[in-house]
């Protein structure tokens, strides 16, 4: 078997002595689980190391592999400089997994590394497997903004480029789960924190990896996890293949989800292939959603969709639209997601149409082709999009940040004719300090600079 296995490991810095100076015995059983996965993938005495981390280098429509013969990193940003760890690179069984997935027609290959060093979230894995013996090359994988099967689909381009080279390989998928299990954590606490948490490891000591593939994006969104993505691909590299499956540890003592898992390879299994059932479970959860969609989110998805099939705007308003949309003017804002990750948002904030109708047309086709953060939508990403409708109400000027409320209001800060906006009840913006600060920098407006503050409702159609 190419595939030997896999490995499933959080990346805390304060699980190491260097690092945690006695704060990792709140840990210890991860600390102990670490050792006994290690140990285990010495004992498969691998060729290479197949690693994804959510620290290495991230984009929104592209797989970054870590280019180059090797690298170093140590744990210098952590207080502890004397972690150092060197590593070789698997030169040509990367450039067979980049070749496969380019084939595949997915985005990946070597381009856009802005820092060579190891991230943390391959450091912390490999001190433990060092410290087993474990010495062999890696490959370096990051994530990206693309769909969990579009991750599962590049894990089986790895398998399948361990084997055309003939290597034996361990895929180490590096990730923590939520960062919102507790109050008094660094991220505080969430209700969906300990729901995800349960969830994925309830999929890790079953070996269930169709959950990975199939959590819902805003309960991942609102917990907050980090490795979810590395899980999917790991999933991938182990397509149709029997494990069998050991979760080693979970903690949460610091708040933060902390899990250890462990998958040996022991077979062949058919029945272990989740591409067909995951595409299925996607296109249903996509059509209840457009089932469950208003008038404002339906005249959004066809103006963008209409936009982008035919390069032309939609000329007439559809019948029977509701006479809010119709008879009255407004600002609006359309933002659209793709498995609950931004993937553009543009809007106004007074009307600059005649009819919020026509309001939502013209920002459902900006936030899909000219929103500067994200490439034009393509066709093939049409039935993937999410989309939100946001109307807002008339701003009203107020006098200080105890008038706001993050969830209730959205807020305007202006500096003279530089004006930041940012909608109510966004996720990962908890207070008006947050809130605040986010619009101004939007705003391109100074910490030190004089502002006014305006805060409007808003009407969200999902």
């Amino acid at each position: 078997m190419p595939m030997l296995g896999a490995i499933l490991t959080p990346h805390p810095p304060v699980l190491l002595p260097e690092v945690g100076r006695g704060q990792e015995q709140e840990i210890h059983a991860t600390d102990s689980a670490m050792r006994t996965a290690a140990e285990q993938v010495a004992r498969w005495d691998p060729d290479v190391l197949i690693v994804a981390s959510s620290h290495t280098i991230m984009y929104g429509d592209y797989f970054h592999i870590a280019p180059g013969r090797g690298a170093v990193g140590d744990m210098s940003a952590f207080g502890a400089p004397q972690v150092r760890i060197q590593v070789q690179y698997d030169v040509p069984l990367r450039d067979e997994i980049v070749s496969r997935a380019q084939a595949a027609g997915l985005r990946a290959g070597t381009l856009g590394q802005r820092d060579p060093a190891l991230d943390h979230g391959v450091l912390i894995p490999l001190y433990f497997l060092r410290k087993a013996g474990v010495e062999c090359p890696i490959v370096r994988m990051g994530l990206s903004g693309f769909s969990p099967l579009e991750h599962y689909r590049l894990g089986r381009c790895v398998a399948e480029a361990a084997e055309a080279l003939g290597r034996r390989a361990v895929f180490v998928a590096s990730g923590d789960l939520s960062h919102k299990l507790k109050e008094n954590g660094p991220y505080g606490l969430a209700p969906e924190g300990p729901v995800f948490d349960e969830a994925v490891t309830k999929a890790m000591a079953s070996g269930d990896f169709l959950q990975f593939l199939t959590m819902e994006p805003s309960l991942c969104e609102r917990a907050a996890e980090c490795g979810l993505r590395s899980f999917q691909m790991m999933a991938g590299a182990l397509d149709d293949l029997a494990v069998e499956p050991r979760l080693l540890s979970h903690e949460g003592t610091f708040g933060v989800g902390y899990a250890v898992a462990l998958f040996p390879v022991t077979g062949k299994d058919e029945n272990r292939r989740f591409a067909a059932a995951c595409e299925q479970a996607q296109r249903a959860r996509m059509e209840a959603r457009r089932a469950r969609e208003d008038p404002w989110v339906r005249l959004a998805r066809l103006s963008l969709e209409t936009y982008v099939r035919t390069r032309r705007k939609l000329e007439s308003l559809p019948d029977d639209l509701p006479q809010e949309l119709t008879g009255q003017t407004a600002g609006a804002f359309v933002s659209l997601h793709v498995s609950g990750r931004l993937r553009g948002c543009i809007g106004t904030i007074a009307p600059t149409q005649v009819n919020v109708a026509r309001e939502i047309m013209e920002n459902a086709v900006s936030a899909g082709t000219r929103d500067p953060r994200f490439p034009p939508v393509q066709v093939g990403e049409l039935d993937e999009l999410e989309y939100s409708v946001d109307v807002l109400g008339e701003p009203e000027r107020v006098d200080s940040p105890a008038q706001l409320d993050p969830k209730k209001y959205g807020v305007i800060v202006s500096c003279g004719q530089r004006r930041g906006l940012l909608l109510p009840d966004l996720e990962g913006v908890d207070t008006v300090e947050q809130q605040i600060d986010i619009a101004r920098q939007k705003g391109g407006i100074q910490a030190a600079e004089p502002y006014t503050l305006q805060r409007f409702r808003v009407v969200r159609h999902l």
